[in-house]
């Protein structure tokens, strides 16, 4: 067994997608037209036919309560893995992104987490 698609709710599938793929550096895997909104993944080019992060949106009554009590407690949605957090966090921070966590080591992890500007927190991480 192993997991083939993990997803976020975001507050509009647009913004997400341009942040997901133009910011953090994700490619679009797929987008297919559901009614309002769509069926749209991203993946890591790393590994294009690996893990799927659905971008879906946050239309259900639970979701927006779900979402601010997370972001409230500094709790990320998500966690990616990156080969450096110092330098992804300068990266980013350079491209204008926000972030709720500076890198911190903890032990033989270090994280930091940033906010991707579609109501959720977003961890980054790596091991030494």
């Amino acid at each position: 067994m192993k997991i083939n698609l993990t997803s976020v709710f975001v507050d509009d599938q647009d913004k997400a997608l341009r942040f997901y793929t133009d910011v953090l550096g994700f490619l679009k895997k797929h987008e297919v037209p559901l009614g309002e909104a769509r069926w749209l993944t991203v993946v890591s080019p790393e590994d294009p036919d690996g893990t799927e992060l659905l971008l879906e949106p946050d239309g259900h009554p639970a979701v927006k309560p779900y979402k601010e009590a997370l972001v409230k407690d500094g709790i990320p949605a998500a966690a990616f893995d990156v080969d450096d957090v110092r330098a992804e966090f300068d990266r980013l921070s350079a491209l204008g992104v926000r972030f709720t966590q500076e890198p911190l080591p903890m032990g033989p992890v270090t994280t930091a987490v940033l906010d991707d500007t579609c109501g959720n927190l977003i961890q980054i991480m790596h091991s030494e």
